[in-house]
């Protein structure tokens, strides 16, 4: 049906997460957070394959739900910021990432489902994500 994509980044996450949640239109929607790394300046690709592979499955797969979706495209920033042990959203205890992308539901203050790296470019795998949240 519709698919709205909002962009962010380590610093502005939390405000988008909380423009979100303020929406009451919103509230019907399924979310979701696609974390990434960000584009190669010089390529304007990814610098991860992964993400690469990902990305187009993602969108399609979502744009194909019957529902409306929101999706927050969470860059997690270059290479050597992203492998950077401290990065925000490795230590952060609600998404403890790992890798990149990672796809997560995400209802209200926390992940409802999630697709590591080696799983996010699968359509089988993400249907069950946009099943009604119990």
């Amino acid at each position: 049906m519709t698919l709205k994509k909002l962009d962010a980044n380590p610093s502005t996450l939390e405000s988008v997460l909380e423009q979100l949640k303020s929406d009451e239109t919103n509230r019907s929607k399924i979310n979701f957070i696609l974390f990434l790394a960000d584009n190669d300046p010089t390529t304007g690709q990814s610098w991860c394959p992964d993400c690469v592979r990902a990305e187009p499955v993602i969108y399609k797969t979502l744009e194909e739900f019957p529902e409306e979706v929101n999706l927050i495209r969470a860059y997690a920033g270059d290479r050597p910021t992203w492998r950077t042990p401290a990065h925000p959203w490795r230590v952060d205890p609600r998404f403890k990432l790992t890798g990149v992308p990672t796809l997560v539901r995400w209802d209200g203050d926390s992940v409802k489902g999630r697709l590591e790296d080696h799983q996010a470019h699968i359509p089988h795998l993400i249907l069950p994500l946009l099943a009604p949240s119990t």
